[in-house]
């Protein structure tokens, strides 16, 4: 026989492990104990290949390499084969095992060595936390509704005044505030007599402003607010009540009741550009026409877009409201981490205060934790049915989300890449192209139902 053949047959035949006895016991829905138990004669032959491929790499003195003795070679290297053939005998068994018992298993398992020597039967037991069992239910004509909208002229003129607004120029006047003015003013806030930042400390900017400016709308700065500034002139003194929203940013402001002293220093009035060829250059259009006919497009996209995004959502909460199995701690626990990392940097980045997120780390892990059970759920229920669908990714699936993941995030491409590699993020990327699929699946299948816009 050729021996390229004949090593082929061989490391064949060292791989068929026989098996003395598999059984498995569940511990918990998501948890299986495996207790394995491996002939004495297949440790011995795996001993002995191990030991030949040492054998044929070993450099010992006097001696050219892979020509040392076999005793010489077990004498010198005896620890890193045992535990070479130990990872060998463990591993394979292991993954063979989960293969015969039809196991999914999910991350590394927790292996316990009962027995393992040279002449003996191999026993070691391994903890694995699996896959979820449940059934699929039709995910095909799942309902969802959308209002019946359109892209109308009055939306477009809408969007061209917000873009003409980002040139604005605003002129002081001698009048009283309208709708729609800026009002520059000083102001001081308190809560039951004392300054905000007794109740939260880091509220320096909401407690006490001077110069501040504020555009007479609804919703700006603090709702209710610049309301009880209209009709006010320049030098005159105003007190503004408020209560600060259940959601509102400071947690410690929430729901808390507040009164302004405030003094109104100018009274500006806004002056949008005219609309002309100019004003659409500096949005690299040509023209006028050319820019409406671009923000229209841009509106009916973000209209499509979000159409689109509603009806996925709708479909997502239909799945979980009739779905609901135990999950694998492990996975539930990752992904709260990665939730609570990515709360931290978010919080991080609108400029809140270190000290202001360690008095919240028991609310962001608790949010976190609700939010990790129900994304974890989806993503069992989004894997079944890739399988039931028979759902593929592609190199170009995953490159083309590479790439817009790195135009996302302003890096180029190959260093994208290479950073994804360096963190083992290639299967997630696989995922998320798989996860993407099953969405578009179920929005392509849903019955959409149109309904009137509400008043």
């Amino acid at each position: 026989m050729r021996p390229d053949l004949l090593r082929l047959v061989n490391s064949i035949n060292r791989s068929l492990i026989k098996t003395v006895n598999v059984s498995v016991e569940t511990l918990a829905p998501c948890k299986k104990l495996l207790r394995v138990e491996l002939d004495a004669k297949s440790v011995d032959e795996t001993f002995d290949a191990i030991t030949k491929d040492f054998q044929k790499e070993a450099a010992l003195p006097g001696f050219r390499p892979g020509k040392a003795p076999r005793d010489m070679v077990v004498k010198k290297y005896s620890a890193e084969i045992r535990d070479e053939a130990k990872r060998k005998l463990i591993g394979d068994r292991y993954r063979q095992a989960l293969d015969e018992q039809k196991i999914h298993a999910i991350g590394h398992p927790d292996i316990e060595e009962i027995q393992f020597e040279r002449g003996q039967n191999l026993i070691f037991a391994a903890t694995v936390e699996t896959a979820p069992e449940f059934q699929l239910p039709e995910y095909k004509g799942l309902p969802a509704s959308l209002e019946t909208k359109s892209v109308t002229d009055a939306d477009v003129t809408k969007a061209i005044d917000l873009l003409r607004g980002q040139h604005a120029k605003f002129e002081t006047v001698a009048r009283e505030l309208q709708t729609g003015d800026v009002a520059v003013v000083n102001y001081t806030g308190t809560s039951d007599g004392q300054p905000l930042t007794s109740l939260a400390p880091t509220a320096k900017g909401l407690t006490e402003q001077k110069g501040f400016w504020i555009e007479i709308k609804t919703g700006s700065f603090i709702p209710g607010f610049s309301e009880q500034l209209a009709g006010a002139k320049a030098g005159e003194q105003r007190t503004v009540t408020v209560d600060f929203p259940a959601d509102f940013v400071s947690k410690d402001l929430q729901g808390k009741h507040a009164v302004y002293q405030v003094e109104v220093v100018e009274v500006k009035k806004k002056i949008l550009p005219e609309l002309n060829d100019e004003l659409a250059k500096k949005y690299g259009a040509d023209n006028v026409e050319k820019l409406t006919l671009g923000v229209r497009a841009d509106l009916e996209n973000e209209l499509k877009y979000s159409r689109s995004k509603s009806v996925r959502q709708q479909v997502i909460n239909h799945l979980l409201n009739q779905l609901n199995f135990e999950l694998p701690e492990s996975a539930v626990a990752a992904e709260t981490r990665n939730l609570v990392y990515d709360l931290v940097r978010q919080n991080t980045q609108r400029g809140v205060a270190r000290e202001l997120i360690e008095q919240q780390k028991d609310e962001i892990y608790a949010a976190a934790a609700g939010n990790a059970k129900e994304r974890v759920r989806l993503a069992f229920i989004v894997r079944r049915i890739a399988e039931q669908e028979k759902i593929q990714v592609t190199q170009e699936d995953a490159m083309r989300r590479a790439q817009a993941l790195a135009m996302m995030n302003q890096i180029p491409l190959d260093q994208f890449i290479k950073d994804l590699k360096a963190r083992n993020g290639v299967n997630e990327l696989f995922e998320q192209v798989v996860h993407e699929k099953v969405l578009e699946l179920l929005e392509q299948n849903a019955k959409v139902t149109e309904v009137a816009v509400a008043a």
